[in-house]
């Protein structure tokens, strides 16, 4: 099957992952990508400005954890790099494995139609090439989710969301309000509170676990792996008595009490912000009740002036170029076999459309593989029926640790990245081979 001919929608880490899968399987790629260059939403200086990448953005999983195994970062590295270090490290990536010779660029795809044979696939400059499938992998995090429905009231002051924000300048000398309880919250907050006028407000109608990044001079993340053995219940309980003997809870913070367990609602890592919060440099206030001019009214009735608001309230996901036949009504809860293939035809497939507990790039590296695997005939998926019973597994599995936000997409890090070598085993012995050797049996 050398001469099945594969799209990759977008150079992220997942395009370049899935691209460099594909060609270890001697397959025929071309990644699209609407940039100038590789990486994503690691990519800040990209000419398509979709990265949501800040000056002070770091990873907020280690390296270690974070890395690709057929790719691991250079040693001397700190445990938690820079955004700039992360965009090279793809960038190198992509060079080392051949896959940016397999790029694109300045192609942005407006249309993915199935026709009788294949997949159509259409770019902005009008060009439409033929394919043998389709891998979707453009990221969700590029559609900003505002408030909905907004608050009540008029505000005079600016307002922007947490994608457009890149330093802390724009806050100089003024009085801030950043809105969430999430990475870019926490940071964005961090950085202006050393030039805003006075403290940093931080709303949150919901609170949020705050992991550092070190626990007892290693990274907090470290021993996720030797935990992963456990029930997801007994490794919360062992994490969360750690965390609190560490640093507290958030409500001695001042934050809000987290709504969930530790590994059910996505904790917040950060170094900082408890820090800039016990010296009275940022300064916690519950959600938001009413806009009111220059004053943000909150719901303990308490107001403050205000000149600038931060909205770090998340992403839409977003896939404008497939239309409600394949991605339904919310794109967040379509059902895929494995996170990855499509129900109705597995040459449509997705990598990276997932919320993971941990890093993303070990989940989209092991999803690359699957996908590979199976447009090589090197691994085979289950019936259908079994595929679809599959699914409704783990999304009720989802729902009951996660409850309703975005349970489909949800995975437990550790035990996805576990189960993917024994899918991949199963799906040879499916396809009849062996699976040590990928022999015919």
């Amino acid at each position: 099957m050398g001469s099945t001919k594969v799209a990759v929608i977008g150079a992220g880490a997942a395009g370049l992952a899935t691209a460099k899968a594909l060609l270890d399987q001697g397959l025929d790629v071309t990644v699209l990508e609407r940039g100038d260059r590789v990486g994503g939403l690691w990519a800040g200086d990209d000419s398509a400005g979709a990265s949501p990448a800040y000056d002070s953005l770091h990873l907020n999983t280690s390296k270690g954890r974070t890395q690709f195994a057929d790719h691991p970062m250079p040693a001397h590295w700190p445990d938690y790099p820079s955004a700039a270090r992360v965009a090279g490290y793809l960038a190198e990536y992509a060079e080392r494995f051949g896959v940016t010779g397999r790029i694109r660029f300045h192609a942005a795809v407006t249309a993915v139609r199935r026709t009788e044979a294949r997949w159509a696939v259409e770019t902005a400059d009008g060009e439409v090439g033929g394919y043998d499938a389709v891998v979707v992998a453009n990221g969700h995090n590029r559609d900003p989710k505002w408030p909905s429905p907004g608050y009540p009231g008029q505000f005079d002051g600016t307002q922007l969301h947490a994608h457009d924000h890149r330093d802390a300048e724009a806050y100089r000398g003024r009085k801030v309000l950043v809105v969430g309880m999430g990475n870019s919250a926490m940071d964005i907050a961090v950085d202006a509170s050393y030039v805003a006028d006075g403290p940093v407000l931080l709303s949150a109608r919901h609170g949020s676990h705050i992991v550092p990044k070190y626990l007892f001079g290693r990274p907090a993340d470290a021993t996720g792996g030797a935990l992963a053995v456990l029930p997801w219940r007994i490794r919360q309980a062992v994490a969360q008595t750690v965390l609190r003997l560490a640093v507290g809870t958030p409500e001695r913070y001042g934050l809000p009490k987290p709504a969930g367990g530790l590994f059910q609602n996505h904790p917040t890592i950060s170094d900082t912000i408890l820090h800039r919060l016990t010296h009275g440099e940022v300064e916690a206030r519950p959600g938001i009740e009413r806009l009111d001019g220059d004053r943000v009214v909150f719901t303990d009735g308490t107001a403050d002036r205000v000149d600038v608001i931060v909205w770090a309230t998340g992403y839409h996901v977003t896939i404008p170029f497939l239309d409600a036949r394949w991605t339904g009504d919310d794109p967040e809860a379509m059902p895929l076999y494995q996170r990855v293939f499509h129900l109705d035809d597995p040459t449509l497939s997705f990598v990276g459309l997932m919320q993971s507990t941990g890093a993303a790039l070990p989940v989209v590296e092991a999803q690359g593989k699957l996908v590979a695997a199976h447009l090589a005939g090197r691994y085979a998926l289950p019936a259908p029926a079994e595929q679809r019973a599959q699914v409704r597994r783990a999304h009720a599995a989802a729902v009951r640790r996660w409850g309703a936000k975005r349970p489909m997409m949800r995975i437990d890090f550790d035990q996805y990245t576990a189960a993917v070598p024994r899918e991949l085993r199963a799906g040879a012995r499916r396809a009849g081979l062996n699976p040590t050797t990928k022999a015919a049996i």
